[in-house]
C-alpha cells in the first residue's frame, strides 16, 4: 500500500474542474497518516481524499458556528452597553431552569438560540 504521507490528495469540492486545478500534495506526520488510514479502514470513506474533504467541510461548519457565536456575543455586548442586561442570580437561574423543564414536559421545541 502506498504511504499516505506521500499521496496526492485531490481537493474535489463541488465545481471542481481538474483542468483548472492541480492536485495538492499534503505532508502528514506518521500519526496523522495512521489516523487517516484508520478512517478509510472503517469503510465509511472510500479513500483518503474523502476523509480530507469531510474534515474540511466540518472545519467550515465549525467556522460558521463560531462566527455566529461571535455575532451573538457582539449583540449581547451592545445590549449590555445600552443597559438592557438582566443580572443572573440564583433565583433567576432557577426560574429559567423551571421554565425550560416545563416547556420540555409540554414537548415545546427548544429555540435555536439555546441549542446552536
Amino acid at each position: 500500500m502506498e504511504s499516505l504521507s506521500s499521496m496526492y490528495i485531490l481537493c474535489m469540492f463541488y465545481g471542481y474542474n481538474p483542468k483548472e486545478h492541480t492536485p495538492m500534495h499534503i505532508n502528514l506526520s506518521p500519526e496523522m497518516e495512521k489516523y487517516l488510514q484508520s478512517k478509510v479502514n472503517t469503510g465509511y470513506y472510500s479513500n483518503a481524499s474523502e476523509v480530507v474533504r469531510d474534515a474540511i467541510r466540518r472545519m467550515r461548519d465549525e467556522d460558521q458556528r463560531l462566527e455566529a457565536l461571535k455575532a451573538a456575543v457582539a449583540v449581547g455586548d451592545e445590549q449590555l452597553e445600552r443597559g438592557e442586561g438582566v443580572a443572573y442570580t440564583l433565583e433567576r437561574l432557577e426560574q429559567i431552569t423551571q421554565k425550560a423543564l416545563a416547556n420540555a414536559r409540554k414537548g415545546k421545541k427548544v429555540s435555536s438560540d439555546v441549542t446552536s
